[in-house]
């Protein structure tokens, strides 16, 4: 099958959008519900999934990434992956460490995102759909199969109605705090650049603005201006989509993997830890010290010390000095003393 395609990422693009094809045939009853205002979003999602293949298999081929995607495999079914899950992908627990202005910040910004997600793919390709009942209940189809039914001012049916606005509201919240915190904060102005930090930010909150301009045209103005408003936030959402797997963004769709990152690190530390060369404090585990190692090697990087030790077996303070003292020719790598931030969280 692969000698079909010119390469894995022609032949992953292909079949996520047959894949997607097929889903939709089904979601819409053979496309008999299939909402042409939505176009536009389906070929901006398309377009994203292609960049997104192209990033991550290009990432995916690197020595590092390899070793943790093929050991993350094989640790996915460890008893402690659900809560490794969660804290990661839910709750943002590594990020709590960090200060709760942070945390709240990834909170309204990450799950903002989310929601926002789980609402529109499935509308754009037709996996979910509503329909009224002239008595007044609110059906919401799912994969072609009515799932539930609720009247049409009822709770359910409103948080429906607004799931988007909700999820906007979040965006604009958690962006609002980003944007503060990387004007005020000094170290993270001197290492922020505009394209590349604020950029995406700008597009998130354009985007949330938008979509409750969308909604306030309809509600308050009688659809006053909503053509108009309809095209911009349309193609806003299409160019950031368009532009997330490029950009700092890609980190989202990336997120998963930190699970395997942190059983790795967990599940071998556990296993056989590494004590530093220099000072005997364990810092990381034998397995990935000799998995860096072996990457370096591979790509003809060597890092070997005059005491014939590697700086893959060095922790990071110890490593740190031993660089100072080959600029300042004092043997600053021998000396006992802890970093202040040696043991320091997040």
């Amino acid at each position: 099958m692969n000698q079909a395609f010119a390469s894995r990422f022609a032949k992953s693009m292909f079949l996520s959008v047959i894949g997607l094809a097929v889903l939709s045939f089904i979601g819409t009853r053979m496309f008999t519900h299939v909402d042409l205002n939505l176009y536009g979003y389906m070929v901006g999602t398309i377009i994203f999934l292609g960049g997104f293949f192209y990033r991550f298999i290009a990432w995916g081929e690197r020595p590092p990434t390899k070793i943790i995607i093929k050991k993350g495999i094989k640790l996915l079914f460890r008893k402690s992956t659900p809560k490794t899950s969660v804290e990661q992908l839910a709750t943002y627990r590594f990020i709590w460490n960090r200060g709760i202005y942070r945390w709240t910040q990834h909170i309204m910004m990450g799950w903002g995102v989310i929601l926002s997600c789980l609402v529109t793919f499935p509308l754009v390709f037709g996996w979910m759909y509503f329909t009224m009942d002239e008595n007044g209940m609110y059906n919401i189809i799912l994969m072609g199969i009515q799932i539930l039914t609720v009247p049409a001012d009822g709770l359910i049916a409103n948080f429906s109605y607004n799931a988007l606005n909700i999820s906007a509201t979040m965006v604009i919240i958690g962006v609002c705090m980003a944007l503060y915190r990387r004007l005020k904060n000094m170290q993270a102005r001197a290492e922020q650049k505009f394209l590349y930090d604020f950029l995406p930010l700008y597009m998130l909150l354009f985007i949330s603005i938008t979509g409750l301009a969308l909604t306030f045209s309809n509600v308050f103005l009688h659809g006053f201006g909503h053509p108009v408003m309809s095209l911009i936030h349309q193609w806003s959402v299409i160019i950031t989509l368009i532009y997330l797997p490029f950009g700092k963004l890609a980190h989202i769709p990336f997120r998963p993997l930190s699970v395997f990152a942190r059983n790795y690190r967990e599940h071998y530390m556990e296993a056989a830890p590494k004590q530093c060369k220099v000072c005997g404090n364990e810092f990381v585990s034998v397995e990935q010290s000799n998995d860096v190692i072996d990457v370096l090697q591979t790509n003809h990087i060597q890092f070997q010390t005059e005491d014939g030790h590697h700086l893959a077996e060095l922790c990071l303070p110890c490593r740190r000095k031993y660089r100072m003292a080959q600029f300042s020719g004092f043997p600053t790598h021998e000396v006992k003393v802890k970093e202040a931030n040696q043991n320091a969280k997040g």
